[in-house]
């Protein structure tokens, strides 16, 4: 009886930590939940995957978001971008292939960067020496308040950053 009940306890446990990990893994109990926002621009499929932290009252620019520092561009982990052929990032050539997706917000101008590292956990371990690309962008005043950040990709090309009441807008076209 003693080894049926050793055997009970094993399975028992062995259940309670596969449905624990199920449970730890699920990313949509976060405070910034993932998103993902995909186009097929031209004939080029575009996914940028991201996580959407909220205003919740907070000053977001140049305070949560200091400007001139490297941001991982949402939350959590950080953000990537992968397109399925070259492409040209506001009129500059990013060749296909998966990138992490970082920024430096400054009130005037930003900086979208396009990193070959694409995994990693925030912007922690962002390395300048693996830019792929860099690019500058204009901000400009939303049109609508975004509580959460969320990121917009057109079948035009046409694509924005957009959080509180700012929005980045750039270009993505098919070479």
């Amino acid at each position: 009886m003693n080894q049926k009940h050793n055997k009970l306890v094993a399975m028992i446990a062995l259940i309670c930590l596969v449905a624990f990990q199920g449970i730890a893994q699920d990313k949509s109990n976060r405070p910034s939940p993932p998103a993902e926002t995909n186009a097929t621009v031209g004939d080029v499929d575009v996914t940028i995957n991201y996580s959407q932290p909220a205003v919740k009252g907070r000053k977001i620019w140049d305070g949560l978001v200091p400007y001139g520092k490297v941001w991982r561009t949402g939350a959590n982990e950080a953000s990537w971008i992968e397109v399925s052929d070259d492409v040209t990032i506001n009129g500059e050539s990013l060749s296909t292939g998966k990138y992490g997706f970082f920024t430096i917000p400054g009130e005037n101008e930003w900086t979208l960067i396009f990193n070959e590292k694409w995994k990693q956990w925030g912007a922690y371990d962002y390395d300048e020496s693996q830019d792929f690309l860099r690019v500058t962008a204009k901000p400009e005043k939303s049109d609508k308040f975004y509580e959460r950040f969320t990121i917009e990709v057109n079948e035009d090309g046409s694509a924005s950053l957009n959080w509180a009441d700012l929005s980045v807008p750039f270009t993505i076209k098919a070479e």
